[in-house]
């Protein structure tokens, strides 16, 4: 999604963050950071680094109007003047801090950096960086005592991945300002996206890809596998992504055509369709261009294996949707009075 071969971090400061459900106090700092060659060439890549392969980008939302939107208010100042950075970081804080409702809500500590030459989509910009680390790893200190050398136990961040993190560009579209997110904690999905950033997706093919892709798997398991099976549903995926990978554009009843043979089968589907689009309040179009990027990252993601009781698990390949009913028979034998499969082939690789 954005390129950093050109980004470097103009201005950056580190603020800790508390639980307003627990009566906690934020912690501020007044500096920007100082940093030595070492720590810049790790932090750079630390914050940068998760945005790289994001496929969904985000525009602020409001109720009222946009610009009343607290961290479109916030970035927008910094950008309009660098000197307020220090300012607006603290208010940033405060209020992701009134956004910390329950128990569950994490503290942390909170970077916040002003970031340079960052490509996004050919063009050449600036961004706001927020990035709150949940989580501190042990290592040992080694140090010299006495003519002996002996350990302690402290914490640190790992540099391997930050928990939560966004990237507000200095640049927008049609939809608004651009915004990039990441969340390897996702304890609470309305904490980050929704109260914190108040952002929607961008009404995009990347968005509308992702979206049906979701639905097809929701429906995978919520419907297909308790009336019909594993089979069945591991079949109803592999086409699913062979219809993406056969088509640029995605019709809905041209989908439903192709997967379905029954109309009472289109009819569940389209009245899933209608529960999901109101559960998670989005709109799936009847037809959009398919995102190949997207399809390829959400096709390592679905799962179409079958965990047998008897601890034996039948792997289906995602990329051979008619394999499962040519060569895979399910059955019971009355005998053993045991559900089976019988699988076909020519030799084992």
């Amino acid at each position: 999604m954005i390129k950093r071969t050109r980004a470097e971090i103009s201005k950056c400061i580190i603020h800790k963050v508390a639980n307003k459900y627990n009566s906690g106090s934020n912690s501020f700092s007044e500096n920007t950071l100082r940093f030595d060659e070492d720590s810049y060439q790790l932090m750079l890549p630390f914050l940068l680094k998760p945005f790289a392969n994001a496929t969904q980008s985000f525009r602020f939302s409001h109720h009222a109007d946009v610009r009343l939107n607290e961290m479109n208010s916030y970035t927008s100042a910094v950008f309009k003047d660098e000197a307020t950075f220090v300012e607006n970081s603290k208010n940033i804080v405060n209020h992701l801090y009134e956004q910390s409702n329950s128990a569950q809500i994490k503290k942390g500590d909170v970077i916040v950096a002003l970031i340079e030459g960052i490509e996004y989509k050919d063009i050449l910009t600036e961004a706001i960086g927020v990035f709150k680390v949940e989580n501190k790893i042990d290592f040992f200190q080694t140090y010299l005592e006495e003519g002996s050398f002996d350990v302690a136990v402290q914490q640190g961040i790992s540099t391997k991945k930050i928990d939560k993190g966004c990237l507000i560009l200095n640049t927008t579209d049609t939809e608004g300002t651009v915004v990039l997110s990441v969340d390897n904690n996702n304890y609470d999905a309305q904490y980050w996206i929704k109260n914190f950033l108040s952002v929607k997706f961008a009404d995009d093919k990347n968005q509308h890809t992702q979206s049906y892709l979701e639905l097809c798997k929701e429906f995978s398991e919520e419907v297909i596998k308790p009336e019909f099976g594993k089979q069945e549903q591991g079949q109803f995926l592999a086409n699913t992504v062979d219809y993406f990978k056969e088509n640029e554009m995605v019709s809905v009843e041209a989908f439903k055509d192709e997967l379905f043979e029954e109309d009472k089968h289109k009819g569940m589907f389209d009245d899933y369709k209608k529960h999901f689009e109101t559960l998670n309040e989005v709109l799936i179009r009847n037809n959009f261009e398919v995102s190949d990027v997207v399809l390829k990252k959400e096709k390592k993601k679905i799962k179409t294996s079958i965990k047998l009781d008897t601890n034996i698990e039948i792997k289906l390949d995602i990329d051979a949707p008619d394999a499962a009913s040519e060569y895979l028979e399910r059955g019971f034998d009355e005998e053993k009075k045991m559900k089976y499969y019988k699988v076909y082939f020519n030799e084992e690789k």
